[in-house]
């Protein structure tokens, strides 16, 4: 006789799923939880999700400042367990580290915000791909660069591959705005968030 456990239904799982209030009492217990962790400088980690015109980012912090911007493409788990290998595996949802982040983004799609002013941490890139990150800022809301013209204002006019690069690994996009260079013909190039993210982006600042 087979006495297996019948697999919950479909309805069974959704009747122990949390209802809005205690979901948001979760919430409200990992962003506490987080808090005090970062108080006691026992977090290496914090990270939350937003919601944008392009899509669910996700932003992560260190002590030192913000250090990922995600796309929900990148697969937000596969960018967790990066972290937790480069930076360290005590990593938490919630924390008042991304406050200001978060805010300064919902600024930057409202059209109230042409530039962040963020204290970044940089630990997940070296080298030309820094500095050529480095750059990027400088690049001003509303106008485009090529990747030949980032290389020559970078000291190395010939390295237009190693900009891509640097450009298709940024730890930061949006905030480091490598949606705003472009090739030499006119064409978008690459784009850790997809064209279409990065189309969204440079429409977005035309129109402000």
């Amino acid at each position: 006789m087979n006495t297996a456990t019948p697999e919950p239904t479909t309805a069974a799982r959704a009747d122990n799923a949390p209802t809005g209030e205690e979901a948001r009492h979760l919430d409200d217990l990992r962003t506490a939880l987080a808090g005090r962790a970062e108080a006691a400088d026992l977090l290496e980690v914090s990270y939350r999700t937003v919601d944008t015109p392009v899509g669910q980012l996700l932003v992560a912090a260190t002590a030192a400042g913000l250090v990922r911007v995600a796309f929900a493409r990148e697969d937000f788990d596969s960018v967790l367990a990066t972290l937790a290998t480069h930076i360290g595996p005590r990593i938490l949802r919630g924390g008042h580290r991304l406050d200001e982040p978060a805010r300064q983004l919902d600024e930057y799609f409202a059209h109230r915000r042409t530039a962040f002013d963020l204290v970044l941490d940089h630990r997940l890139s070296s080298g030309f791909r820094q500095v050529v990150q480095a750059y990027l800022p400088s690049i001003g809301y509303g106008h485009t660069a090529t990747y030949k013209e980032v290389a020559g204002h970078v000291g190395n006019p010939k390295a237009v591959r190693a900009v891509g690069t640097a450009c298709a690994t940024n730890p930061l996009p949006v905030v480091v705005p490598c949606h705003r260079v472009l090739r030499s013909d006119g064409g978008l190039g690459g784009y850790i968030g997809g064209l279409q993210a990065k189309t969204a982006l440079l429409h977005l600042e035309q129109a402000a």
